[in-house]
């Protein structure tokens, strides 16, 4: 039930913060990509190091990045995370929580937060049994959040009594079993066919060699991820690579060559509200693969090419109305007059810019910095986030042109 699932973990700061390394363990261990945000405090108890090695995502404290003043951005930790766990939630933290109070990360996340919301208290037992306790965390009910009642038993005081934070494994089997029932008809992507190719194509030149290129498919298949996520029907196709989508709803259709994408790509675009062509298809394929190994003899082989099909102006030919048809460009110089040029003649509705010279971004690399052109000329650009980051900028893009 969690796989898939975007998990935001707030770590605060309680003697109980040493389970959220258990907690992590879980989640990712059933699938989940879990993220973490912790209060200052929090890291007197457990270090930002064995969070983030543990959810292989780093872990954020503070709002700006101390290192080059990033902005750590709490809108889109909010948007990012189908569900927001706040384990071990201090009376401290839910009190600020409870008055709307915003004095860190992890509150100001709280206070942007679309997703279900999840506490897990954990205190002595005369603070939870507090009135002022009662009244917050009643308060928080009521808000709408979910509270997961702590545990009876030896506490760090050394009292006995109720305040211990639920076991990690009580708490991820909770957040299973409300998402294996929760309702989804509210979902931006609802109702929409998405279809999205991804990945490189392979043209033969013989029965052991090929021309290709270097793309991994992992923007495309953040992209179906994210689709889905949202909502959407989506149907992938995808050329040959050696990863997949962590969705299992997605419906894959495999292709080899640039031929094979054509075709598929097509039949997918007849039926679909919304398109991603994130492929990298080649542009030219030999005119005749030969049956048998080419041999090597000492002189010069010439292999003869023809131009694949383009499947960009292809679909932008035959798109209807109320088809929204989103393009990439990679471009090593002049990009934004280049990109624009091409979303101009192939009739798409957007285009996904990225620079070869931009370090961090391209094939094969986990991460990717674009920058977004519509139809009106409009230009948005982005620092250099994971590519599931990526896909959530692309398609928040693309849901407020769909409204």
């Amino acid at each position: 039930m969690l796989k898939g699932r975007k998990i935001l973990l707030g770590v605060t700061g309680g003697i109980a913060a040493y389970k959220a390394a258990v907690i992590i363990r879980l989640l990712v261990k059933e699938g989940a990509e879990v993220r973490v945000v912790m209060t200052p405090l929090s890291k007197e108890f457990i270090t930002p190091l064995t969070l983030a090695t543990l959810s292989k995502n780093p872990v954020l404290v503070d709002f700006f990045d101390p290192e080059d003043g990033r902005w750590n951005s709490h809108i889109d930790l909010g948007l990012w995370a189908d569900l927001y766990l706040i384990a071990p939630a201090t009376a401290n933290t839910i009190g600020k929580m409870a008055a709307g109070i915003a004095d860190n990360l992890l509150l100001t996340t709280y206070l942007s937060a679309r997703c279900p919301v999840f506490l897990a208290p954990a205190m002595d037992l005369d603070m939870l049994a507090h009135p002022a306790t009662v009244a917050n965390i009643g308060r928080l009910r009521s808000f709408g959040n979910n509270i997961i009642e702590p545990d009876t038993g030896e506490l760090a005081s050394g009292l006995e009594g109720k305040g211990r934070m639920a076991e990690p494994e009580a708490i991820v089997k909770e957040l299973a079993e409300f998402l294996s029932k929760k309702k989804i008809n509210n979902l931006p992507l609802q109702g929409k066919r998405v279809f999205i190719n991804a990945g490189p194509t392979v043209e033969p030149i013989d029965p052991v060699r090929y021309i290709s290129n270097h793309s991994s498919g992992r923007m495309g298949i953040a992209l179906a991820d994210e689709a889905s996520r949202l909502g959407a029907e989506v149907t992938l196709v995808l050329g040959p690579v050696n990863i997949r989508p962590s969705d299992e709803n997605i419906s894959i259709v495999d292709v080899k060559t640039a031929s094979e994408m054509m075709d598929a790509s097509g039949k997918a675009f007849q039926s679909c509200d919304i398109a991603i062509l994130a492929a990298a298809v080649a542009d030219f394929t030999p005119i005749k693969a030969s049956p048998a190994k080419l041999k090597r003899d000492g002189g010069e082989t010439m292999i003869a090419l023809r131009s694949t099909e383009d499947i960009a102006a292809s679909l932008g030919k035959v798109k209807r109305k109320n088809q929204l048809l989103v393009g990439f460009a990679l471009e090593t110089d002049n990009e934004i007059d280049n990109a624009t040029g091409k979303l101009q003649r192939k009739n798409l509705d957007l285009i996904i810019l990225n620079s070869l010279r931009d370090e961090g971004a391209g094939f094969g690399r986990n991460t990717n910095r674009i920058t977004i052109i519509d139809r009106n000329n409009n230009i948005d650009k982005f620092e250099l986030k994971t590519k599931d980051e990526v896909a959530s900028d692309i398609f928040r893009k693309i849901i407020s042109m769909t409204r």
